[in-house]
């Protein structure tokens, strides 16, 4: 079976100006004939990812979210520069081939890349995949070793030395989520406000920088279906920048689900990581510093910040579908996710462990 991730029909109000497009296209890449189709994958809830056959020629198209507010959170233009960057020194990284900033062809800026073909793990395994202990021990080993080697690399020699701005990160980071929040607050959660307190007194002082994604997660790598530990890909680079690599660690934990967590938590879990085999949280956290030599003394703040972050990130997308500025029906339920995960967040605050 081939358990590949493909594309599908464009979704209700996500349709692309394909009058516009298509000459673009052709124009660029010099493709005068041949077939034109396009396809969206349907996953993911931020920056739209479609799939375009012109003529012998596939590439991937990305463009912002319709309707979206939070015009920071959709910089084409800085997620095609830490591509075109990036991916000569990390394979993983997709391949760019063009940045077009000119409204009239799509009404938002967009880039193409290149396409990267495998399986990407969501919240189970495909029907019919075996998916043995072994296998799952060695996808999360895979996970944390590459994300340390991403933070290995000298980002300054890259060209990507003035790409953020390390010293501080953190306290503006944790100012910045708060406000974030606030700005698309839609429901009363009692949790905030003790976890706003909490943060900025418990935040620690931000380590060397390193060039982070900051949405490092299961769902965004890209597996090679001969090797399912190998990965060939990570996507969605678009909240990437120079910062406090323990805060990507921190993501990942955010994301992860582990079979002995509250019900309520594995109502949302995002990927097979309850699945036997699979690494604990304290033993992602223990395996990333031997790789990378970090002190891992305050992690448990940093679970904490991260899962108040995708909280944030999840109150956004629920508050583009509040205003109505979206018809995506799996937006609906969104603010009990947030609710859930403010809730785990500050269970960590209170007992200090991840």
């Amino acid at each position: 079976m081939d358990f590949r991730d493909t594309p599908a029909p464009i979704r209700a109000g996500e349709e692309l100006q394909l009058a516009q497009l298509e000459p673009f296209l052709r124009l660029h890449f010099d493709i005068p004939k041949g077939a034109f189709a396009v396809q969206q994958f349907p996953s993911g809830h931020s920056n739209l990812t479609y799939a375009i056959q012109l003529g012998d020629r596939e590439m991937i198209l990305r463009r912002p979210p319709f309707g979206s507010r939070v015009k920071s959170a959709h910089d084409m233009g800085r997620e095609f520069r830490v591509l075109s960057k990036l991916h000569a020194v990390y394979g993983p990284a997709p391949e760019v081939f063009l940045f077009c900033d000119e409204i009239s062809i799509l009404g938002a800026p967009f880039y193409v890349m290149a396409p990267i073909h495998g399986i990407i793990l969501r919240r189970d395994p495909p029907p019919g995949m075996a998916f043995p202990p072994a296998t799952a021990r060695a996808i999360c080993e895979s996970l944390i070793d590459n994300l340390a080697r991403l933070h290995a690399i000298d980002y300054a020699a890259i060209g990507l030395a003035d790409f953020g701005k390390p010293v501080g990160y953190l306290e503006r980071q944790v100012n910045g989520w708060i406000e974030r929040y606030h700005g698309s607050r839609t429901h009363d959660i009692a949790e905030v406000e003790s976890l706003s307190a909490w943060m900025r007194e418990h935040s620690p002082a931000s380590i060397a920088g390193a060039l982070i994604h900051n949405d490092y997660k299961l769902d965004n790598v890209v597996l090679d279906p001969k090797h399912l530990a190998r990965i060939v890909g990570v996507l969605d680079w678009e909240m990437a920048t120079i910062g406090d690599p323990l805060s990507d660690v921190g993501t990942v934990l955010a994301y992860w689900v582990e079979s002995g967590d509250p019900e309520e938590l594995q109502k949302i879990r995002w990927g097979p990581t309850n699945f036997p085999g699979s690494l604990t949280r304290s033993e992602l956290v223990e395996r990333y510093a031997h790789a990378s030599g970090h002190d891992i003394e305050n992690m448990a703040f940093y679970l904490v910040f991260a899962r108040f972050k995708l909280a944030v990130i999840v109150q956004q997308i629920y508050y583009r579908y509040h205003l109505g500025l979206t018809r995506d029906s799996r937006f609906a339920a969104m603010w009990q996710v947030v609710q859930i995960l403010m809730q785990a967040a500050w269970r960590a605050a209170q007992t200090g462990s991840i």
